[in-house]
């Protein structure tokens, strides 16, 4: 049977994927812990998840910070119950070239988007391994195998998370552990994440296309949390790149200094001066959707293949015999 968890931990939770997976979960009644930084955003998303029947604790959370995530688990343990399902999600990035990045932007990003997964784990694995049950879902990316310019430091953590995911996995084998621990990678996604993000692009930045809406990402969660499986990859995009890095590596770097600068921008001229969340939250309820519902798709045909093997192999049986039966 499907795994059903009542008590669930969402680390950036405020807004984008990490609102979108717990707007999810609510539907189904489930007591849920909402870790960010964003009191504003994380308010927004604990009235949608009560409204639609689930339950909400706000922990205003710097997930860098190790006590921090701790003491969120804590708390969230003291008023739902034992912890089943932590998803770690938070994240922060900067849109810059490599030269001109500085030390501290790249410790910023590697604190929360790696060592944030990091500590997220840490926390759930102190309370799953002694019942020897629980889920840990690492929300990755394409870009965990294959690179992009103007995004080094949040590549570089996405890779980091999927190498330090790859050797837990092998611990909790090795001890028989009925805890497991899944990665799940994402497409672009329409997500407010362009327009908080620090940027020193000249341009507005968006998502690479083709571009998913965030619920896309949501059931894709759901689903590996009720499903066991060692990685998801989302949408055919993130299967296809992840193909062709493995036997063109130097094919995509020469493609990707052509085209990634241009398609990471818009028309748009980027203000300097706007707000940015790489050292604290930017004020505001910034929701779940990003800026570009008009391009964004609200489902994935891959995704659908994937978690409905069945149907599929159905579907596939009967066009191959309408096929064999036309030429009888």
């Amino acid at each position: 049977m499907p795994f059903s968890p009542k008590v669930v931990v969402i680390t950036g939770a405020s807004a984008g994927v990490g609102r979108a997976v717990a707007q999810a979960f609510a539907r189904g009644g489930v007591s849920i812990g909402l870790l960010a930084r964003g009191r504003e955003g994380l308010e927004g998303a604990c009235r949608e998840v009560e409204s639609q029947g689930g339950k909400a604790l706000i922990l205003p959370t710097d997930v860098a910070d190790a006590d921090q995530v701790e003491a969120a688990a804590a708390a969230v343990e003291k008023a739902f119950g034992p912890i089943e399902v932590w998803i770690n999600d938070a994240m922060t990035s900067v849109f810059s070239p490599v030269k001109e990045m500085t030390p501290e932007e790249f410790r910023r990003v590697t604190e929360v988007t790696y060592l944030g997964c990091v500590n997220g784990t840490l926390a759930a694995l102190k309370r799953m391994l002694p019942r020897n049950r629980g889920v840990i879902i690492q929300v990755g990316s394409a870009l965990a195998y294959r690179a992009i310019p103007l995004q080094a430091a949040y590549c570089a953590a996405k890779h980091a998370i999927r190498g330090f995911t790859d050797s837990l996995r092998c611990e909790l084998l090795h001890e028989k552990s009925q805890v497991r621990v899944t990665m799940v990678q994402m497409p672009a996604l329409n997500t407010p994440q362009f327009d908080w993000i620090k940027s020193r692009l000249p341009r507005k930045a968006q998502p690479v296309p083709p571009v998913y809406q965030p619920e896309v990402a949501a059931r894709a969660i759901l689903w590996t949390v009720r499903h066991p499986c060692r990685e998801l990859k989302v949408g055919l995009p993130t299967i296809l790149i992840v193909a062709i890095n493995k036997f063109m590596p130097g094919l995509l770097d020469h493609y990707l200094a052509r085209t990634g600068y241009q398609s990471q921008q818009r028309d748009e001229p980027e203000d300097p001066n706007r707000p940015h969340n790489l050292w604290n939250p930017v004020a505001g309820d910034f929701g779940t959707h990003g800026s570009f519902d008009e391009i964004a798709h609200r489902a994935s045909i891959s995704l659908w293949v994937t978690t409905h093997p069945r149907w599929f192999a159905l579907a596939a049986g009967l066009i191959l015999a309408l096929f064999i039966l036309a030429f009888l």
